[in-house]
């Protein structure tokens, strides 16, 4: 699937609040769902030996679409495109890998 194609599928089920401005509530998820990624990956630590389970694979992999799915809708409530989002950051970091910048920290290196 391309991200152009779940972009406008998943728009479709978008059904939320307008908290004063439409980017605001999609903005809140992703930050939420972002928040259940890292308790996930910080769980295998507190609970194991840091090896990740076929059951906790799977339930990253969720939360992961979830991520995918703000996204999505954030990118839409401010006329974004994912493809184009995709596109232009894969150039910024080839670009930094070219020059020797990938690490370090900024946006313009």
């Amino acid at each position: 699937m391309e991200f152009k194609e779940y972009q406008t599928k998943s728009r479709r089920t978008a059904v939320y609040p307008v908290v004063e401005k439409g980017f605001v509530y999609p903005t809140l998820g992703l930050v939420g769902e972002s928040g259940e990624v890292a308790e996930k990956i910080k769980k295998i630590f507190r609970d194991g030996d840091g090896a990740v389970s076929e059951e906790q694979r799977e339930a990253i992999a969720k939360e992961l679409g979830d991520v995918l799915w703000y996204l999505a809708q954030l990118a839409t409530e401010l006329g974004l495109d994912l493809e184009k989002i995709a596109q232009n950051n894969l150039d910024k970091l080839l670009s930094r890998q070219e020059r020797g910048q990938l690490h370090g920290s900024g946006d313009n290196r």
